[in-house]
């Protein structure tokens, strides 16, 4: 006799396990939600909604944890710390939903999150014409930038020739897209007028859509050069601010119905917990592309690795990536050659690619289902090898 422990993250693997013992069908059903375990944290209750909430997660055999001041009411709000299996949140979320002080809200947002973090079906996402199949394997993004000032590249393709020729390459190494940008986001940069954005991605873009078989992204935050470039051809638009930079960015992005990366970019330091803080603003970022009437099958979400972020925070977003599955959106993950990589090996920006793709690995593991790299070649075939073990892709022949 031996003895092993299971580790179920979803209902599919739950079904899956339950199947292999022998259940027949009926009890696979109604025990797959027994064995899946979910740890949910829910911010700023005020006293009566945690009440509430803890006596209903409790009732039904679930439990949550609150702020030791709300027994005597010394707190005006608590955190609540939700733990249960999906079988007793399903039937939380039921009761919540007739409570008053704002809970069924509550309970059609957890409704969604608990959606949100079941395995993520695979689409088509339409790029205009070009098609990526997300969910099924990962794809690579390879980094082309038309600057001089990147912290990487700079000056190398500012030349149309030679940013096509490099296109060209990334391509035959197995980059499903390339992201073109005009502008380097690198700590310290220098703001460029529209004008020279315009002159650096313009004539690049002309030839990369001419020849590229791949969708083409451009990264930019201002809907001028969006709307230029999607006029041109350009299949996506990666959001360097998530719709907080340029208030009309949205608007054309809808109009031209391409998907659109938001990524976490900020202007303060964070303070508190670097991924609530992230998750937030995303999200006020999904609301945004939405109202704007752009479907959130049309959104990727980046959580900005080495922006607005210290060193031990990078690292922290990194190893708790896996929470941005409750927003319901596919991830992109950007660490290509930064400096959490610098930090920690220690090495100039040219002999990073080890770094790189044990982040892309890692991130992989994690549910990125995008990496932006500059080194393509290697970055793809980590990718393959992560997703042989993970998703169960061999890769064979």
């Amino acid at each position: 006799m031996e003895i092993t422990v299971k580790y179920i993250d979803n209902l599919e693997q739950a079904r899956m396990e339950i199947d292999a013992v022998g259940s027949d069908r009926l009890g696979t059903q109604l025990m797959a939600p027994k064995a899946v375990h979910r740890v949910i944290k829910l911010t700023g209750l005020n006293l009566k909604q945690a009440n509430i909430v803890k006596q209903e997660m409790l009732a039904k055999g679930g439990d949550a944890a609150v702020s030791r001041g709300v027994v005597s009411s010394s707190v005006e709000t608590t955190d609540v710390l939700l733990m249960g299996t999906v079988k007793q949140y399903r039937s939380f979320i039921g009761k919540l939903s007739m409570q008053p002080f704002g809970l069924a809200k509550l309970a059609d947002r957890l409704t969604e999150v608990l959606h949100n973090l079941e395995v993520q079906e695979k689409y088509i996402l339409d790029c205009r014409g070009k098609e990526l199949e997300v969910g099924g394997r990962t794809l690579v993004m390879g980094i082309l930038n038309a600057t001089p000032d990147s912290f990487s590249d700079g000056g190398r393709y500012l030349d149309p020739a030679a940013a096509l020729e490099q296109a060209h390459k990334m391509v035959e190494d197995g980059a499903d897209l390339i992201d073109l940008g005009g502008i380097s986001t690198r700590p310290g940069h220098q703001e460029v007028p529209l004008e020279e954005e315009l002159r650096r991605v313009l004539p690049v873009l002309e030839k990369l859509v001419q020849e590229i078989a791949v969708p083409i992204s451009i990264d930019t935050w201002r809907a001028p050069t969006a709307k230029e470039a999607l006029e041109r051809g350009a299949h996506m638009i990666n959001d360097q601010w998530a719709l907080t930079g340029d208030p009309d960015l949205a608007g054309v992005v809808s109009h031209y119905r391409a998907p659109l990366v938001l990524m976490y970019n900020g202007r303060q330091a964070i303070t508190g917990d670097v991924m609530i803080e992230t998750m937030k603003v995303l999200g006020q970022g999904i609301e945004r592309a939405e109202e704007a009437g752009i479907p959130r099958k049309n959104l990727i979400l980046d959580p900005g690795i080495g922006f607005n972020k210290s060193y031990q925070q990078n690292l922290e977003v990194l190893r708790r990536l896996r929470e941005l599955a409750v927003l319901g959106c596919p991830v992109l993950l950007g660490t290509s050659r930064k400096s959490v990589i610098a930090k920690t090996l220690h090495l100039p920006v040219d002999e990073r690619v080890e770094g790189t793709v044990a982040t892309a690995a890692l991130g992989i593991a994690c549910g990125a289902n995008i990496v932006r790299v500059h080194d393509v070649k290697e970055t793809v075939r980590v990718a393959r090898m992560s997703d042989a073990i993970l998703r169960g892709n061999p890769h064979e022949g």
